[in-house]
């Protein structure tokens, strides 16, 4: 008889969330990149984690404040139809 471990217990939402966000300056500061972006309406600042060269109209995903990677305008419409889509049918009974 084959006997499973138990997964652990999991001790936290365990979803992690990347957002698009597009980038309306750079800055560098000390070493580190800067940008300010545009998230929905929302302006943050957030840290460019990313060795891809990023400037103002690009766009990234931001994860706990930091822009993780680079992502092109057609991608980011995808998303955006997609999570409307989502919430869409999330609305419907």
């Amino acid at each position: 008889m084959l006997i499973m471990p138990k997964p652990p217990k999991a001790t936290g939402s365990g979803v992690c969330l990347g957002v698009p966000a597009k980038v309306l300056k750079v800055r560098v500061e000390g070493g580190i990149k800067y940008a300010e972006v545009d998230l929905g309406g929302i302006l943050r600042e957030v840290v460019i984690a990313t060795d891809d060269p990023i400037k103002s109209g690009d766009y990234v995903i931001v994860h706990a404040g930091i822009a993780i990677s680079k992502i092109d305008e057609g991608e980011v419409k995808e998303l955006s139809r997609l999570w409307s889509e989502i919430l869409s049918s999330l609305a419907t009974p």
